[in-house]
C-alpha cells in the first residue's frame, strides 16, 4: 500500500512538472533607445565601447536594456515565473502553464511568444534568425610539465617565446561551477596579478561564482587557459584576464540554462570581453517536448545558438565545444555561423571517438578545428592535476590559444582572428565532417596575420624574440629586398646576410646565448634596429 501511495504521488509530481512550460516572451519596443545609443557610457562599460569602436562595430538598439517595466507587469501576471531576460533579444525567460503564458499575449507591449516545446507554437512563432562535454577519465597526476602536449600540439608554445600569452586579453567562462577557483593555488597568479576578474551565478542570482555548486566542471574548463604551476603546469593563456560566470545548472536540463547563457554573454559584452569560452552544448531536455531535433541544428533554431551569432557579430570571439556526441552530431551552440566550435583529437593528433562529427545540415563545416580533448590535462576543483576527456577541454584550450594570436593583433576583427585560425588548419585544404580544419599551426597563424598587416605596414617584424635557432622577418609592404646584420654589444659585426620578402627565414642556431643588436637596411634606404635576444 506505501508503494502504491508513493508511485500515485510521484505520478502526479510528474505531471505537475511537466505542465508547467518554457516560453521566450518577446517585447514590442525598448525605451529611450535614440538616448541611449548617443550615450552609451550608460548602457555600457568604456572597455566595452574601446573594444566596439576598434572593430568598428556599431552600438545599436540590441544593447539598449530590457524595460524592466514590461518585466514586472509579466512578473505580477497570474502563474508567472520570469527566470532570465535578453536584451539582445528583447525578451524574458518564464515558466507557467500554457494558459498562463498564452496570456501574456494581452499585455500590449508583449509581441510573440516561443514556447521551448515546439509543438505548442503553431504556425505563429516563425523566428528568423543530456548532452555534458566531459568524459570522465580521471587519475592524479604528479608529473613535471604535463600540458606541454597539448600546447605544443598547436604550436603555441612558439607565440609563448614571442611573449604572446594572452596579456591584454579578456575572456569570459560561461559554465558550470568554479568552486575554490578564489583559493586555489593553480591561480594565485591571475590573483596577484588582479586578473581574476570574478563573475557572477546566473542560476542562483548569485555574486559568489566560487560557491560549490556540486560540479566543478568550470574549474577545469578555466584551468586548461589560465591555470599556473610552476614547472607543473601551465594554461594556454596565462596572462589573460578572466570573468566567470555559471549558466549551466548541472543538476538538471532545461532550456532556461540557454536563456542564462544569453544573459550572461550580454553582460560579457558590455565589460568589453573579447573571448567567450564554452564547454557546454544543449539537445535533450528533461521534459522531451523541449529536445532538439538533428535538424534543428541548422545554425538558425535553438535561442542559444541565435545568441551565439549575435555574440559574434557584436566583436567577441566565442569559441565553443562541438559536443561528445560522435556520429550522432554536434549539439546547440555549435552549429553557429561565425563562431569556432572545436573538436578533440588525441594527444597523438588522431581523431577522437567520442568527438561530435559535423554534417550537411550546418550551413558552415563543422567542426571548425581540433585540439587535445582526450585525457587533457586539468585541474579540479579540489586543486588537483587530473586527466579528463571530452571537447570540454579542446574548447578552452583552444580558446585560449585564440587569446594569444589576438594579443598580436588587437587591431583586427573576430573574423580575422577565426579565419588565420581555420587556414592554419593541419587538412585546410581538404576538410571534412571529423576534424573540419585539422589542428591549427598557431604559428603559422601569426605569420599569415604578419602578412596580412604587412601590406599595411611600413615598418619590418621580426619574430620569435626571444628566439632559439632562428627569426623569420616579416617585411612592409612597400620592400622586396634588405640586408640583414647582428651586432654584439660592443658593436661587432656577427652575421652579415642578404634578404628578400621569399627568402626571410635566417638560420641563428651558430650565435652563442646572449643579447645582440640586428638592424635591418631596406633597399629604399630607410633602416630598423632592433634588440636581439638568443636562448
Amino acid at each position: 500500500m506505501i508503494k502504491k501511495i508513493l508511485f500515485i504521488s510521484l505520478f502526479f509530481l510528474h505531471s505537475f512538472i511537466f505542465s508547467q512550460e518554457d516560453a521566450w516572451v518577446f517585447f514590442s519596443d525598448k525605451e529611450n533607445v535614440a538616448e541611449s545609443i548617443a550615450n552609451p557610457i550608460t548602457i555600457l562599460t568604456q572597455a566595452s565601447i574601446d573594444r566596439k569602436a576598434l572593430h568598428t562595430i556599431p552600438i545599436d538598439e540590441r544593447d539598449v536594456p530590457v524595460n524592466e517595466s514590461y518585466i514586472d507587469q509579466v512578473k505580477m501576471s497570474t502563474g508567472i515565473t520570469v527566470y532570465a531576460k535578453s536584451k539582445w533579444f528583447n525578451a524574458v525567460h518564464v515558466r507557467g502553464t500554457e494558459t498562463d503564458i498564452n496570456a501574456l499575449l494581452n499585455l500590449a507591449f508583449v509581441d510573440q511568444i516561443e514556447f521551448a516545446d515546439r509543438s505548442l507554437n503553431g504556425s505563429r512563432a516563425q523566428l528568423t534568425y543530456n548532452d555534458k562535454f566531459e568524459v570522465e577519465n580521471a587519475r592524479v597526476v604528479f608529473n613535471y610539465g604535463n600540458t606541454a602536449n597539448q600546447v605544443e600540439m598547436l604550436n603555441l608554445h612558439l607565440l609563448h617565446q614571442s611573449d604572446y600569452t594572452g596579456e591584454g586579453m579578456t575572456i569570459a567562462v560561461l559554465d558550470a561551477g568554479f568552486p575554490t577557483v578564489n583559493t586555489q593555488a593553480a591561480y594565485q597568479r591571475l590573483r596577484d596579478q588582479g586578473k581574476l576578474l570574478d563573475g557572477y551565478d546566473f542560476v542562483n542570482r548569485d555574486e559568489d561564482v566560487y560557491a560549490y555548486t556540486g560540479n566543478d566542471h568550470g574549474a577545469k574548463v578555466l584551468s586548461t587557459m589560465g591555470g599556473f604551476l610552476q614547472d607543473e603546469f601551465v594554461g594556454t593563456a596565462p596572462d589573460a584576464s578572466y570573468y566567470l560566470f555559471r549558466t549551466e545548472d548541472a543538476g538538471s536540463e532545461n532550456p532556461v540554462e540557454e536563456s542564462y547563457w544569453v544573459e550572461a554573454a550580454e553582460r560579457a559584452d558590455s565589460l568589453g570581453v573579447n573571448i567567450l569560452n564554452t564547454s557546454l552544448g544543449y539537445k535533450n531536455y528533461d521534459n522531451p517536448n523541449y529536445s532538439y531535433l538533428p535538424s534543428d541544428f541548422n545554425g538558425n533554431t535553438a535561442f542559444i545558438t541565435r545568441g551565439s551569432t549575435i555574440a559574434s557579430e557584436k566583436g567577441m570571439l566565442v569559441v565553443n565545444s562541438a559536443g561528445n556526441g560522435g556520429a550522432n552530431g554536434i549539439n546547440a551552440p555549435a552549429d553557429a555561423i561565425n563562431i569556432l566550435s572545436i573538436g578533440a583529437v588525441d594527444e597523438n593528433g588522431n581523431y577522437a571517438s567520442f568527438s561530435s562529427q559535423g554534417s550537411d545540415l550546418q550551413p558552415t563545416l563543422k567542426p571548425d578545428v581540433m585540439a587535445r580533448g582526450s585525457a587533457s590535462f586539468v585541474i579540479s576543483g579540489s586543486g588537483i592535476m587530473v586527466q579528463n576527456s571530452g571537447t570540454s577541454f579542446s574548447s578552452p584550450i583552444l580558446a585560449g590559444a585564440a587569446a594569444c594570436l589576438w594579443q598580436a593583433f588587437p587591431e583586427m576583427t573576430n573574423e580575422q582572428i577565426m579565419t588565420f585560425i581555420r587556414e592554419s588548419g593541419s587538412q585546410f585544404t581538404m576538410p571534412d565532417y571529423f576534424m573540419g580544419y585539422g589542428i591549427p599551426d598557431f604559428q603559422l597563424a601569426l605569420q599569415n596575420g604578419l602578412l596580412v598587416q604587412a601590406a599595411q605596414r611600413t615598418e619590418f617584424k621580426l619574430f620569435p624574440n626571444p628566439l632559439v635557432d632562428h627569426v623569420n622577418i616579416i617585411f612592409p609592404g612597400n620592400v622586396d629586398q634588405a640586408e640583414f646584420f647582428v651586432f654584439d654589444v660592443l658593436g661587432k659585426l656577427i652575421h652579415a646576410i642578404s634578404i628578400s620578402s621569399e627568402n626571410s627565414k635566417i638560420d641563428l642556431q651558430n650565435l652563442s646565448n646572449g643579447i645582440y643588436l640586428a638592424k635591418i637596411n631596406a633597399a629604399n634606404n630607410t633602416s630598423q634596429t632592433f634588440k636581439l635576444i638568443k636562448e
